[in-house]
């Protein structure tokens, strides 16, 4: 297998002109036969390797999980040009520094994240919906997850998915649903543990996340301002409306061939989103739901929110009419 002369990883942080301008310095300063990588979690890596067109064929994404000398999971992301040589070259330097290299496709988020922004964005529209953070992540933790979605959110930081959306409101962050609270936390400087609060408090050499009235204060202005009721939930909606965007939207990533087979979306939830082992990752474990009953809910949800990340993808409704499984589906293709 030919891993070409050498591989430049960039791991610079994630905006686009500044990859676009070291990829620009790069091209010049090492050698024509190299392969460059970006190591970058959400950004278009075709617009990326477009930044250097005489490298057309040699370039590639590199998702490092964070902390990146700890996490196992790797996403090499292909672009639309990319030579074979090149795609087996950077699962093998994968593979040589310990880690479990999955290929992905290019897209928003690419596998894990894009997936991760329905979980994520529904958990924080129920806290604006009057549910408890601590309910909602306690529901999750009983699942098997190695923490809940908003206890997630504090350690990552709330001022980065801040960042993320003004960038896309252009320089103004909207008060759509899943944003409202998050967007005031931010604006109170709560950004999670880095701070000592955000959806929780955390005392001074703590990590364990306190439930504070504030946010449920929060959450009553939110319900006033979309002109809602507080919600009466169940755990079992709870764990649905938190789990069933995680599938719906992998089923869309396996139907545009972002993702080679189902069983890949799995082993990057199991290495790098702490999904419980023993349910087989979120594509397997909707199997032993019942793709049928999935399906159904998704459409329920959809009906009921019109939200994007419950647009029934076409492949869970065909698997869930003809009552079968995604690993079924790895076998079609395989």
């Amino acid at each position: 297998m030919c891993i070409r002369d050498s591989i430049v990883i960039e791991a610079i942080y994630e905006e686009m002109p500044a990859k676009k301008e070291l990829f620009g310095r790069l091209n010049q300063c090492v050698k024509s036969t190299a392969v460059l990588t970006s190591n970058t979690s959400y950004l278009d890596v075709n617009e990326i390797a477009e930044s250097v067109p005489n490298r057309k064929g040699v370039v590639l994404g590199t998702h490092f999980f964070s902390p990146a000398n700890v996490m196992r999971l790797l996403e090499v992301v292909r672009t639309d040009t990319d030579d074979a040589d090149v795609l087996l070259g950077g699962l093998d330097l994968g593979r040589k520094m310990g880690k479990l290299p999955i290929v992905s496709g290019v897209c928003h988020g690419f596998i894990g994240n894009r997936m991760l922004e329905g979980y994520f964005g529904e958990a924080a529209i129920m806290v604006e919906e009057g549910i408890d953070p601590s309910r909602i992540d306690r529901v999750m933790y009983d699942f098997g997850m190695a923490m809940g979605p908003l206890a997630v959110s504090d350690l990552a930081g709330l001022d980065i998915g801040g960042a993320k959306r003004k960038a896309a409101g252009g320089g103004q962050a909207a008060d759509v649903p899943g944003a409202f609270v998050s967007i005031r936390l931010c604006e109170l400087g709560r950004y999670g543990q880095k701070t000592g609060r955000g959806y929780y408090i955390y005392e001074k050499g703590s990590r364990s996340p306190i439930p504070d009235p504030e946010v449920s204060e929060l959450a009553v202005n939110a319900l006033a301002y979309f002109g809602l009721k507080p919600s009466d939930i169940s755990d079992q909606e709870i764990l649905e409306r938190c789990l069933y965007p995680l599938v719906n939207i992998g089923a869309a990533i396996l139907e545009e061939g972002i993702a080679l087979r189902a069983s890949d979306i799995d082993l990057v939830y199991l290495n790098g989103y702490g999904f419980p082992v023993w349910r087989g990752g979120p594509m397997h474990w909707a199997g032993t739901v019942g793709l049928g009953a999935v399906r159904q809910a998704v459409e329920r949800y959809y009906g009921q929110t019109g939200r994007e990340h419950w647009s029934p993808s076409s492949l869970l409704v065909r698997l869930g009419v003809e009552e079968k499984t995604f690993d079924s589906y790895d076998g079609e293709n395989s």
